[in-house]
């Protein structure tokens, strides 16, 4: 049985085809098109036995494009797909588990399109896509928003009237990624664990004997931490400001939060952690962009460490947490009070256990695979 797993964004769309026997999961196939809005684009696909880029050069290059480009390299492989998995960001406050796309089931999240249109239009685009070019196939849908819906209610609430849409509380986000690292680590993630997804996007996870009990994110992807081009928890007066004597629309407003603010904002050059380390030195907003991101990391590091009462464990995946060595530095020199020592050459290396031997907290990296996570729910779902 084959499977493929569509993890698709604003600005680029991951795939993975898996061949399934039993319970192992083999990737015969993945790659990931990036640069939406910003031709040419780029497709980068691997197998196991190449690695092909693909400057696209396409006049537009979009998510439908880019769709048409991978299900082109998925048919030259001549697979039989059985199941498809997609991502979903948002899955509202009744999608506690992937589900099978029904109509009654997208017609429901296309209510939701609203609340989060950064990613929901084109990750159902994508859905429609493969209905029509794989019919009579199942596609399961994978909600980033369940894995945080086993939180406690305090958690959950927003502090709104009573009375108001029950939609408004606080869902968390980068599910599927924090579900991965929790499998991966396995009975490391007993006792009290933060799990720090670190990329473009950015979020907190606190854990406790595998169950979520807070995260960063909260009613959509733009709370919480500095991220690359959004910029996480501010004063609403500030949006008050901006929606009145600031001279902005609501689009206006919607534009700036998730394109212009962020690391890209306050350096005024790059949303790119990488870029802008390299930067540092000779770059004063450079500079000023990697210590805001470090200090508001460690600041809801340590409410997500006073939620679970200590730290037994700390996870750095996604981009940054996977291959910036200096942030995860800092930020264990920062955590020195909680009883992180790090080990600087396991570090350097972006070993999988990174923490000193006499660390009371252990330090682990751990590359994210949210396409892994969909293709075995896709899997499971179409059983």
């Amino acid at each position: 049985m084959r499977v493929l797993a569509l993890d698709g964004g604003s600005s680029s769309l991951k795939f993975a085809l898996y061949a399934v026997a039993g319970d192992a999961f083999s990737p015969t196939l993945s790659g990931e098109a990036s640069g939406f809005g910003q031709p040419p684009g780029h497709l980068r696909v691997a197998t196991p036995e190449i690695v092909l880029v693909d400057d696209a050069g396409a006049a537009e290059w979009n998510a439908t494009i880019a769709l048409e480009r991978v299900l082109r390299v998925v048919r030259e492989r001549g697979a039989d797909i059985s199941a498809v998995g997609h991502r979903i960001v948002f899955g509202g406050p009744n999608h506690v588990e992937p589900v099978l796309a029904t109509p009654e089931v997208l017609r429901g999240i296309e209510e939701l399109v609203a609340l989060e249109p950064l990613h929901l239009r084109v990750e159902l685009d994508a859905v429609y896509a493969m209905q029509g070019h794989f019919p009579g196939v199942p596609q399961i849908l994978c909600f980033d928003t369940a894995f945080h819906r086993r939180m406690p209610a305090v958690a959950r609430r927003l502090p709104l009237p009573r009375g108001m849409d029950p939609v408004l509380q606080r869902y968390g986000f980068h599910g599927l990624s924090y579900e991965y690292v929790l499998w991966r680590v396995a009975q490391a993630s007993r006792g009290r664990v933060v799990i720090a997804h670190l990329g473009n996007g950015a979020s907190l996870c606190a854990l406790k004997d595998g169950l979520p009990m807070d995260t960063t994110m909260g009613f959509s992807p733009l709370g919480g931490l500095m991220m690359g081009t959004r910029p996480g928890d501010m004063d609403p007066g500030v949006l008050l400001y901006l929606l009145g004597a600031g001279g902005y629309g609501a689009a206006d407003l919607a534009d700036l939060l998730n394109y212009h603010c962020g690391l890209r904002g306050v350096s005024g050059s790059s949303a790119n952690m990488e870029v802008l380390l390299a930067a540092a030195p000779s770059d004063a907003f450079a500079r000023e962009a990697v210590e805001l991101f470090l200090y508001q990391l460690v600041k809801h590091l340590g409410a997500m460490i006073s939620v679970l009462g200590g730290l037994d464990t700390l996870v750095f995946t996604g981009g940054i947490g996977e291959r910036a060595a200096p942030i995860r530095s800092k930020t264990c020199e920062a955590l020195g009070y909680a009883g992180v020592l790090l080990d600087e050459a396991a570090n350097a290396a972006s070993a999988p256990i990174v923490s000193r031997e006499d660390s009371r907290v252990g330090v682990r990296v751990v590359p994210a695979d949210e396409t892994l996570v969909i293709a075995r729910h896709a899997c499971a779902r179409r059983r």
